[in-house]
């Protein structure tokens, strides 16, 4: 709904003065409406969800309050609210939109983003759990390439691992010449999904402020018919995010098995048990990351490129956006799946390294941790573990709250 007063404020769809009070009184009321998930193929809009809020606004169909579902007139009723009631060419520009479709795609941006910054936490708790090197993470190797999404990634790598006496007990006479891609690189994958969601946030922050109905009354006073309301800009954008899931996703994956594999972890127990055997550790908790990751590789699948005519082929082309936004709700609650797993698995191999000590920031970061998850002694159920730690992450930024890192800010510049 905020986003149809963005959208109707650009004063080009020839409605009335009452239509956006109503919906700002929905909006104050808290009422929001009850609008189907699946329906819309992105152009002509969002026209059957946009069909369902509208119906709100004229007393008909569900909506919730106070998060309890109830019919409209219901809830207009209790609120001290009458429907509304449209007059020419209002229902036609309250139906059609991107807004639907754009405001999927944002809640997947701004999740997105707040996964993508943990997994940088969580991975510094790998490269200390594996005895990785910082020394990839130096700002002139950065500098030499130039992105700026790689750049900040190394620095808070820099950031969270200083000082780190794991780090620096084998800085000299490590036989081994280089850590694994999935440490090493790790500034220009998180880095290039960084990147790759702004870009997708310059797009949606235009679509946002868009009048996206039609036809449009353009200023001279003439009704045009158009096409904004193809939602192919939404569409590339969710495809955009959708890849920036996948990819954080699966190098955080890898760093998950690399820590639970005796071969590959540089001492480390196997599956971090400290009593193996009789126990099987983060074996199943690996495997569970690993489903996680194969699911979000089959949903970034672009969906924009799977157009299909509708209408009797007068809207013969279609941006699929409403879909390509909605699965990134999936996309998201797996990928803090595979955060939350790669956390675990983090503090339990730093934990495993005593008596030397990680960074001063990333012992905080392990106190919280240990807070809604203890340490993994003899094997129990660790899916509340997990749960206890999609949470923490679903917080923002509760892992390094306090810590004086630079921030990493989502703009659209």
């Amino acid at each position: 709904m905020a986003l149809k007063l963005l959208s109707l404020g650009r004063g080009a769809s020839g409605v009335r003065w009452a239509v956006i009070e109503q919906i700002e009184k929905f909006s104050a009321a808290g009422i929001v409406p009850v609008i189907p998930a699946q329906g819309s193929v992105g152009a002509s809009g969002d026209l059957a969800p946009l069909a369902h809020m509208t119906a709100a606004l004229i007393g008909e169909g569900d909506v919730f309050l106070g998060g309890v579902r109830m019919p409209t007139p219901n809830a207009l009723s209790e609120c001290g609210l009458t429907p509304l009631t449209l007059s020419a060419k209002e229902g036609l520009a309250m139906i059609n939109g991107t807004q639907v479709s754009t405001a999927l795609a944002l809640a997947g941006l701004f999740d997105g983003w707040r996964n993508v910054v943990a997994s940088l936490t969580t991975s510094a708790l790998s490269v200390d759990a594996a005895m990785g090197t910082a020394a990839p993470f130096h700002p002139e190797i950065h500098a030499l390439r130039g992105h700026r999404g790689q750049m900040e990634a190394a620095q808070r790598l820099r950031e969270l691992l200083a000082r780190s006496q794991i780090n620096s007990s084998h800085a000299e006479g490590d036989e081994r010449v280089q850590d694994p891609y999935c440490l090493r690189c790790q500034p220009q994958v998180a880095g290039a999904c960084m990147d790759l969601l702004r870009q997708a946030a310059a797009t949606l922050r235009i679509e946002a402020n868009a009048a996206t109905d039609n036809p449009l009354v353009l200023s001279d006073g003439d009704i045009v018919s158009g096409g904004n309301f193809h939602a192919e800009p939404v569409a590339f954008a969710a495809d955009q995010i959708a890849i920036a899931l996948a990819e954080a996703g699966a190098i955080s994956q890898r760093r998950i098995a690399l820590l639970v594999d005796p071969a590959l972890s540089y001492g480390l127990p196997a599956f971090l048990t400290p009593r193996p055997g009789l126990n099987s550790g983060l074996m199943i908790a690996e495997v569970t990351s690993a489903a996680l990751m194969s699911e979000n590789k089959a949903l970034a699948n672009p969906r924009s490129v799977d157009s299909t005519p509708t209408s009797a082929n007068q809207e013969d082309h279609v941006s699929m956006a409403c879909h390509a936004a909605r699965r990134l709700i999936e996309m998201n609650e797996n990928l803090v799946g595979i955060v939350a797993i790669e956390a675990m698995a983090g503090a339990q191999g730093i934990e495993l390294r005593a008596p030397l000590a990680t960074s001063k920031v990333l012992r905080r970061v392990i106190e919280r941790i240990r807070d809604v998850c203890p340490a993994l002694g003899d094997d129990r159920i660790v899916s509340t573990d997990i749960d206890a730690l999609k949470s923490l992450l679903r917080d923002g930024d509760a892992f390094i709250d306090g810590e004086g890192l630079t921030p990493l800010a989502l703009d659209a510049r």
